[in-house]
Parts: C-alpha cells; structure tokens; sequence
C-alpha cells in the first residue's frame, strides 16, 4: 500500500478556494496544470458517478462533497487499486488547507512503473496544481514548483505529436495559388490552455523551427543560389492573410511558389502546405525536397507543441479571467 500526500496551505478562505475543486475536469477547471501535463477530464461536471481521468489513468467520482471534498476511485485494470483525493479545509480566518491524497496498492507493471516514473511526474504534476491553486485567488507562489531533468524527460514522451491528416479545404488555403502540384497536412492536438490565436502557432513553427532544421535552411540557402534559384531570405514565412482561426504564409520564386496554412480547430491545429512548380528547376527541387518535407514539418510541428505546452504555470491574469 502506499500513500502520497501533497498540501498547501492557502492565503485565502475557504469560500474562495473550496469552489475551486468543484470545477476540477471540467472546461473551466483552474487547478489541473494543462498545457503542461496531459488535462484532467471528467464526463459531465463533478458528481458521484463522473467518470473520466488523465493520460492513460482512468477513474470516476465515488465521494463530492461541494466546496469541500472530491473523491475518486481508480478504474480496475490500470494497475492502481485504490482512491485519491482533494480536499480543502479552513485553516484560519483566511487561510486554506489544500490537500491532495492518493493511496493505493500497484498491481502488474505499475509496481515497477511507479517508483520508477509515475511517482516522479506524479509529485510534479500535484506541487504545479497547487501553485496554481494560489494564483487563481490572487497570490503567486512563494517557490514555484520546478520540473526537474528526469521530470522534464519523462514529460517529453507524453506531449502529442504530429499525424498526417487530410489537408483542410479552407478559403485561404484552397485559392491560395492559381494551380497546385501537391499538397499534405499535420495536424497536433492541442491541449486546453494552448493559445487560441493561430498566429501564436504561426509564429511557434516557423520562428522557432528545430536547430537542425534551422541549419539544414541554412544549407539550402547557400546551394541553392548556385543552380540559379532563388533564395528564401527574410520573408519566406511573412504572413500573406488571416482569419480568425488560420494564418497564411508562403512566397513566390522563379522555380516555384509555395503556401502554407496554420490552422486552430477547436483541439488540434492543422498545418498545410500547397506548392505549385513553375518549370523543370522546380520540378528537379521538388523531387529532392518532398521525400525529407513530411519529416520536416511534422520536427517543426512538434516542436511548437512542446513550445506551447511546456510551461504549466499560466499567468495570474489568465487565471482569473477563466474564472469569470
């Protein structure tokens, strides 16, 4: 049997931070720390019966007390046998218990799971919810919980990646160029709390590519001015339009023009390209270029979800702003 207590005392009463539990896994949740960790998700809004979980942990609502106390019970079959709860308490005139209990017996591979990483990202997950706890009454906490390396490791097999998908048929990307040659899409999920604004994408993927794509560009735009074609510059990801839920970028060349579209869906964001050759420069570039462009996109895709999603700490005024 083991036992993992995580508490906090909060420098606000009770009537303030006891409602907080009574959104946990729902849309307006302020405690769970998403982007940073897989989200908590419950069915329908806290209850006995609220059936749900995160990541791959699965479990439903057996004890709500409102304001004061929710209690869930571990799915069988996951591994865990048992309960974990969270639960406030007054602690002073304005000053809050926080507690957050989880007890159980290990079965199969989690016995070996647990102590080997499930503990650790486990007590970094809950110290993060607690420090968001106080910010959703105002106060930031006094030492942020810090991730460590083996947490930050562990983090990196959980966050989504990039699968190809079919490439959307929007107004912006399907009159984007007057003939197209090929086109492809990656589409990531995107976790609650991940920008809304898909030029906050835009800017994600093509500002802040991996360093080795950064170099293979840099490569690129040395040769490539030594077959005669033209070379990207400054402006090769310039925002041509936008709408309220897709930016297009792209440039034109004497070889080829190319478009691509970064696209926020209500939980996945979609990145297209479309390319149109121009003559047989372009088509001998295009031979070369397209077997490596999926490998590419999806590196740079996924770079930006790791980007968006690796600070779990939202800023105090998000926080409050969800709250109204």
């Amino acid at each position: 049997m083991v036992r993992n207590v995580h508490e906090r005392i909060v420098p606000a009463p009770i009537e303030r931070v006891g409602p907080l539990l009574d959104r946990i896994g729902g849309p307006d949740d302020v405690l769970w720390p998403t982007p940073g960790w897989q989200p908590m998700v419950l069915d329908r809004p806290v209850a006995v019966g609220a059936a749900g979980g995160h990541s791959s942990i699965r479990y439903r609502v057996t004890g709500y007390e409102p304001g004061r106390r929710v209690e869930f019970e571990f799915t069988p079959g996951d591994g865990i046998e048992g309960r974990h709860v969270i639960s406030a308490e007054p602690a002073g005139p304005d000053r809050t218990l926080l507690r957050y209990v989880s007890e159980g017996r290990f079965t199969g591979a989690m016995r070996l799971a647990w102590p080997l990483a499930v503990r650790w990202a486990h007590d970094a997950l809950l110290e993060e919810l607690l420090d968001n706890a106080e910010r959703a009454v105002g106060v930031e906490p006094a030492r942020p919980a810090r991730r460590s390396a083996y947490v930050r490791l562990l983090r990196a097999f959980e966050v989504p990646r990039s699968i190809a998908t079919a490439p959307p048929r929007t107004p912006l990307i399907s009159g984007a160029l007057p003939r197209v040659d090929w086109t492809d899409a990656y589409a990531v999920r995107a976790l609650p709390g991940m920008p809304a604004d898909p030029q906050v994408w835009a800017d994600a993927v093509f500002r802040h590519p991996p360093r080795w794509v950064l170099a293979a560009l840099g490569l690129r735009e040395l040769l490539v001015g030594l077959v005669g074609i033209d070379r990207s510059g400054a402006g090769a990801f310039a925002t041509l339009a936008r709408t309220e839920d897709e930016v297009l970028l792209g440039t034109d060349a004497n070889h080829l023009d190319f478009r691509a579209s970064v696209r926020r869906e209500p939980d996945r964001v979609v990145l297209s390209t479309v390319v149109g050759l121009h003559n047989r420069r372009g088509r001998l570039y295009s031979a070369l270029v397209r077997p490596v462009h999926p490998i590419v996109v999806r590196a740079m895709l996924n770079r930006a979800s790791r980007r968006l999603s690796g600070a779990a700490r939202r800023n105090p005024l998000d926080v409050v702003a969800r709250m109204r």
